[in-house]
């Protein structure tokens, strides 16, 4: 049976806020169309805080993500009370204080922790996001487990969708990591998972992410009908992201539906203290929301 964890941040704050687009959008056409709203998103894999060189510095963290510009992030191996490799800090919610950002966690791994008292330890996804959020979802989508060692394709937590408001349009974000392994058959039931998710023609809707694979593999196809991956309609199309300091792979994502427009989209080259921030590189896009 599929569990989902919802968190309802504004109680039915969005039923009024959809509504009031919705009749701004009405009044809005009696007088003429709305400029589209201007929103910049990136994606970023961030390594549980370490740098290429594998240090831990969630400092540098901060400044490769204050660095990108961007209003929503969507980060993945992001680690809450998970480990000593991160001093066991909750990252999601250092980082989005550091950065001034709303932010939710989805945890992929929700474990018991080494010591009595301590809190959970958590692995996952998380959204942060300079506007307002006004629900999220954490979504099971299917994975084969890290933690463990016989592990079977199963439904699993860590596939957060948020609805925030950008100048009075709502707008949907999901962020994912799918699976790394070769084999692309756990990735094939993911895509097909998340397109369930997501909702036939959907309008307004961003997916951010670590796919692991790249934007030709038969796997991630599905996902072109409804998506477009926005930085292959660039002149930067072939910009890579992974790993971070000779890029031979493009494994970082920003995705949007047909209705969202396309400014520019990049992958920023973020040197901090003589190394990457991570290992690998964000994807940064500037793009423009039409307004209900």
């Amino acid at each position: 049976m599929m569990r989902i964890r919802t968190a309802v941040l504004l109680g039915l704050a969005l039923v009024g806020i959809t509504a009031a687009a919705t009749s701004g959008a009405g009044r809005a056409s009696a007088a003429g169309p709305q400029q589209p709203a201007k929103l910049r998103v990136a994606t970023y894999n961030i390594h549980a805080g370490a740098g290429e060189d594998d240090v831990f510095d969630l400092n540098r963290t901060a400044a490769a993500l204050q660095q990108t510009g961007a209003g929503v992030l969507g980060l993945q191996e992001v680690d809450v009370h998970w480990a000593d490799r991160s001093d066991f800090v909750d990252e999601a919610q250092l980082l989005a204080g550091r950065l001034h950002m709303n932010v939710y966690f989805a945890p992929i791994y929700d474990e018991s922790p080494l010591t009595a008292g301590a809190p959970d330890r958590k692995f996952g996804t998380a959204i942060l996001s300079r506007y307002p959020i006004v629900s999220a979802v954490d979504h099971d989508i299917t994975r084969l487990s890290t933690q463990d060692p016989n592990p079977t394709p199963e439904p699993a937590p860590g596939f957060p969708e948020v609805r925030i408001l950008v100048h009075g349009t709502v707008v949907r974000i999901f962020d994912t990591h799918l699976d790394y392994r070769s084999d692309p058959s756990v990735r094939r039931l993911q895509v097909a998972d998340m397109l369930r998710i997501i909702g036939p023609h959907p309008r307004h809707t961003i997916l951010l992410g670590d796919l692991n694979a790249a934007p030709d593999a038969a796997e991630l196809a599905p996902l072109w009908t409804d998506l477009v991956d926005v930085l292959a309609k660039t002149p930067n199309s072939g910009q890579l992201t992974y790993p971070a300091i000779t890029p031979t792979a493009r494994d970082d994502y920003v995705t949007g539906t047909h209705d969202i427009g396309i400014t520019d989209v990049y992958v920023p080259d973020i040197e901090i203290g003589g190394t990457q921030a991570s290992d690998h590189r964000p994807v940064v896009a500037d793009l423009e929301i039409n307004r209900w």
